[in-house]
């Protein structure tokens, strides 16, 4: 089997896919009608988020028997042609779930205990502890959104705060030791922090904006490290500004290119999020460590010899 490998990733699934007498050929640099004129010559494709796999994209790779995508989010695939094409999807949102998990524990802690604030302070010399006083996690009402393998994780991981984790997925049954499964209307009506772990689909789009943000009973801290365009920025900018939301952590953005190489435009309610002191951001790194570099890839390749292997 040919397999068209078009984006960077951990070295292990060439070496491991090539020892199980797998062809895979590397392309990182390659524009989408460069690599449309021969992807007809491959069966498999592994991805990220470099180029678009769209209907035209799928229809002329005549011969495609998988996509793997190096990651979780399956939203620059139309899923739809590729599921009438009969072209299996795979991705791997084990690989970075711990990661995702530990880096929204790791924002919380830092916004609420203001720790970038003061650090910075007292290496300018300003000594200041009144105005820093940090915020608990203890006693609080933790509401996660999408309870799959990150959800999971977070929950897991939040076990030994002495929290109380709740949870709204679209299937289900799915409470376990760590978290309750509820209405989303209850989470609303409970939640004093609230953490996306979604999806990008047309009903997620935009799923955190004024209407949600209106319906949430207490003033409460937001997480994303889901897609930036499952919250509507502007909602939060006014949300911020009145009280509503606490703080905000933010791994993704809305204003970022569908690579997540970078931010594609700037605006005023971008750039109110970058210098507010309530807001943490980062480059889409949650899911962005050594390790889970080395386990995103190993997944990818198990599955693969698992459905691929003869």
């Amino acid at each position: 089997m040919k397999i068209l490998q078009l984006d960077k990733n951990h070295p292990l699934i060439s070496e491991q896919l090539t020892a199980k007498g797998f062809v895979v050929e590397e392309d990182h640099v390659s524009t989408y009608d460069e690599v449309l004129d021969k992807i007809s010559d491959y069966e498999g494709i592994i991805i990220r988020s470099r180029i678009p796999l769209d209907k035209n994209f799928l229809t002329k790779a005549s011969h495609l028997k998988f996509i793997a995508r190096v990651g979780a989010g399956m939203e620059n695939i139309d899923l739809e042609t590729a599921d009438k094409l009969n072209i299996k999807l795979i991705n791997s949102p084990e690989g970075n779930r711990d990661s995702v998990a530990e880096h929204v524990v790791g924002m919380l802690l830092i916004l609420m205990n203001r720790l970038f604030i003061a650090s910075n302070e007292v290496k300018n010399g300003i000594w200041k502890r009144e105005e820093n006083r940090g915020d608990e996690l203890l006693g609080k009402t933790f509401g996660i959104i999408g309870y799959g393998n990150m959800g999971k994780a977070t929950a897991k991981r939040l076990s030994g705060f002495g929290v109380e984790v709740i949870f709204h997925d679209i299937l289900p049954n799915l409470s376990d030791e760590f978290a309750t499964q509820v209405s989303l209307e209850e989470l609303q009506k409970r939640a004093d922090i609230l953490s996306l772990h979604i999806p990008l689909t047309s009903q997620t789009h935009y799923l955190i904006d004024e209407n949600f943000i209106s319906k949430m009973e207490k003033n409460f801290y937001l997480i994303n490290t889901a897609r930036g365009k499952n919250l509507k920025t502007k909602a939060l900018v006014q949300a911020i500004e009145s009280g509503k939301v606490l703080g905000a952590c933010l791994d993704v953005l809305e204003y970022e290119k569908s690579s997540f190489e970078n931010l594609e435009t700037e605006n005023q309610d971008l750039q109110f999020l970058l210098d507010s002191e309530k807001v943490i951001v980062t480059p889409h790194i949650a899911g962005w460590t050594s390790q889970s570099k080395i386990k995103l890839a190993q997944f990818i390749v198990d599955k693969i010899i698992e459905d691929f292997t003869i």
